[in-house]
């Protein structure tokens, strides 16, 4: 009788450990889309918040939005906004336009990742659409014109770290994708 305990604790014990192994598993698979929802929901580490909806509101201060590009050191396209600065006013909705060419005759893939500085900023960055993120496929000496949609969130004037800030840096890098 005794040793039936025995077996049940075993079997048991076996089955929890199976279990945190197996959510220990998921956990680590999730983890990167956590971290990355966590990021655009409250802006840390200067990723900027993504919102389907546009802004309701803009109030008369301006702030530069100073645009960057850069390319990983193995794509040979040449990437570039179409203007480097734009004044805009806080709460307002605008849309820019990257450009970018591949200069080889052949097909290319790239993914670009994006940035906001200072890091404070980031939070308030409200971007409604942009291509980070996404497979950008360029033919042969092919050009597109990659647009990103965003506004500034007002509440960065009761932001007493930032409120006065005049700039801000939104920075795209193009990363050529391997598995092409």
């Amino acid at each position: 009788m005794n040793n039936t305990k025995f077996d049940n604790s075993n079997t048991t014990t076996a089955l929890w450990l199976i279990g945190i192994v197996l959510a220990m598993i998921a956990l680590a698979y999730a983890s990167v889309p956590l971290y990355n929802y966590f990021c655009k929901v409250t802006g840390f580490g200067g990723t900027p918040s993504i919102y389907s909806a546009e802004s309701i509101y803009s109030i008369d201060k301006t702030i530069d939005v100073r645009l960057d590009s850069n390319l990983g050191s193995t794509l040979d396209w040449q990437f570039y906004p179409e203007q480097r600065v734009h004044k805009i006013k806080i709460g307002e909705n605008k849309l820019i336009n990257y450009v970018i060419e591949n200069n080889t005759n052949q097909t290319l893939s790239g993914t670009a990742v994006y940035n906001v500085s200072p890091t404070e900023a980031g939070k308030y960055f409200n971007k409604i659409e942009c291509f980070c993120f996404q497979e950008t496929m360029l033919k042969a000496n092919e050009t597109k014109i990659m647009p990103v949609s965003f506004f500034i969130d007002p509440e960065i004037e009761n932001d007493k770290y930032i409120a006065d800030l005049s700039e801000v840096t939104l920075s795209y890098t193009f990363y050529e994708n391997s598995d092409t």
